[in-house]
């Protein structure tokens, strides 16, 4: 069961609010990233950062390879390579386009019980942590694409809303 929190859509202006430090690991954060990881999994996603259900929050949750990771204040500390690939999100429901990220990345971060860790990633880890740690600064997987693409998008979207609103 889901709380009162809504799964965000663009271009709900949460999705470009800059996001609050986590300072305080809880039992009420507890259950907040339990509900993270609860709304990925309902909507079938691969990753879920908190303004994509209303919270403007630097906390994420990525599940890859049976393992789930907790991305709390997240900061990526190297990046190298380049990858070109379709890339997804919630928050842009029917929407896939080739994005490029870094092949590799190290990210430094606290993990729901506040220890810090670092992780390396690479390849489809590397690419979801990227954007899950985008969401967490504003910046949305169409700012990776040019501005014809992005308006293309935009209309679509604009589409979709009205045709559900019609419904």
């Amino acid at each position: 069961m889901l709380s009162d929190h809504t799964l965000r859509v663009y271009p709900d202006p949460v999705l470009r609010e800059e996001t609050k430090v986590i300072e305080s690991f809880d039992e009420s954060f507890d259950t907040f990233v339990d509900e993270l990881k609860n709304f990925m999994i309902e909507y079938d996603g691969v990753g879920l950062a908190a303004p994509q259900i209303g919270e403007s929050l630097k906390v994420a949750v990525i599940f890859y390879e049976e393992k789930f990771y907790v991305l709390v204040n997240p900061v990526i500390k190297y990046k190298e390579g380049e990858q070109r690939d379709q890339e997804g999100c919630l928050s842009f429901p029917g929407i896939f386009e080739d994005v490029t990220r870094p092949y590799r990345v190290i990210v430094e971060a606290r993990d729901g019980k506040g220890v810090p860790y670092t992780v390396e990633a690479e390849g489809f880890l590397a690419r979801a942590m990227c954007h899950e740690i985008d969401h967490l600064n504003g910046r949305l997987m169409i700012d990776h694409l040019s501005p014809m693409k992005r308006e293309m998008i935009k209309k679509k979207l604009s589409k979709m809303r009205r045709e559900d609103n019609d419904s």
